[in-house]
């Protein structure tokens, strides 16, 4: 690790390989903290490269429990997290709204790590057991159209690195590598960024996997549709910027989605959302997101089509079914 942090230090880059070995050896358990610390801290200050995030991705997805759901090919949603904007649950409520609209969902996720609230103390917060049994995650799939994979019990390499990000309390490469992992390794992927710059280096990223990708990013900070303001989106086949009013939207300020002080406050709305008891503009907010992810799955639609299957999915009770079933299936 002396040489790898002492090439960092004086500004040289890593090739995918130097990543891939630094990320078995941080599994295994062969890094303290503060080598690992130094690491995180010398990338997020130079900035990583495609190949240097696509070499941890290696080590981490190597050193993991793979779970084989090809057969459904199913979608996650996932943001890079870390825009400092503290907003409820978005992506995982749009996850159920997405699923009450019959597209299967395995999504994948962890707990806060830089915000409130992350998607594992969601799914806990529902009673679910978390599980890396395949079976399991088929026949969520097979029953409900949904399934969750909780990052820390299928990428082993994350225990090692969790207290650093805690402690360390900023942004890391692992904001980045989060929404790459997953074990399933899904055939679509709506991912969110914090910035216009995340998306240009995500499209590089998701290039090289393969993955049929969209990238959302609100042109005001968040990773995710805020709509409050406009936002862009990236897929293999377009770029183009939405405005609230371009979904039949209006626009919300940012006290509007915020998720709250606590974990209960942030899971609160979280289920509002689902029994359609929310406020207008945390209700609105999932249905832009589940839209897209819609459309990503479904190009075919139009946007306004699947906004209107996602208000359908929170209005007929189909997303709050989903998690009904889940959670009987499941605690």
């Amino acid at each position: 690790m002396k040489q790898i942090l002492t090439s960092l230090v004086s500004g040289q880059t890593l090739e995918r390989e130097t990543t891939h070995q630094v990320m078995l050896r941080i599994a295994n358990g062969e890094c303290s903290d503060i080598q690992i610390t130094a690491f995180l801290a010398a990338m997020q200050l130079r900035g990583v490269t495609v190949d240097e995030l696509l070499g941890m991705r290696d080590g981490l997805l190597e050193t993991g429990v793979p779970v084989d759901l090809s057969s459904y090919e199913p979608l996650d949603i996932v943001g890079t997290g870390g825009d400092g904007k503290n907003t409820f649950n978005i992506s995982t409520t749009s996850c159920f709204v997405v699923a009450g609209a019959g597209i299967k969902v395995a999504k994948h996720g962890a707990y806060a790590a830089t915000c409130v609230s992350g998607a594992s103390n969601c799914i806990e917060g529902l009673g679910v057991k978390l599980t890396t049994d395949a079976g399991q995650h088929q026949r969520n799939l097979e029953k409900c159209g949904f399934t969750y994979l909780h990052a820390p019990l299928f990428a082993k390499g994350m225990k090692n690195v969790a207290p650093v990000r805690r402690a360390m309390e900023i942004p890391t490469l692992f904001n980045l590598l989060g929404p790459l992992i997953n074990p399933c390794r899904p055939k679509y992927q709506l991912l969110g960024t914090a910035n216009l710059e995340q998306m240009r280096f995500y499209g590089s990223v998701n290039e090289k996997i393969g993955t049929t990708y969209g990238i959302i990013s609100s042109i005001d900070g968040y990773d995710e549709i805020s709509l409050t303001g406009d936002f862009k989106i990236k897929t293999r086949r377009r770029e183009e910027i939405f405005s609230p009013s371009d979904l039949g939207l209006p626009v919300y300020t940012q006290s509007d989605i915020t998720g709250g002080a606590t974990k209960e406050d942030a899971f609160k709305i979280f289920v509002s959302v689902l029994e359609g008891s929310s406020t207008q503009a945390q209700k609105d907010v999932v249905i832009a997101n589940s839209a897209f992810a819609i459309n990503l799955v479904r190009p075919e639609l139009s946007v306004m089509d699947c906004v209107a299957m996602a208000r359908e999915s929170i209005e007929s009770g189909a997303a709050l079914k989903v998690m009904k079933e889940y959670v009987a299936l499941n605690s």
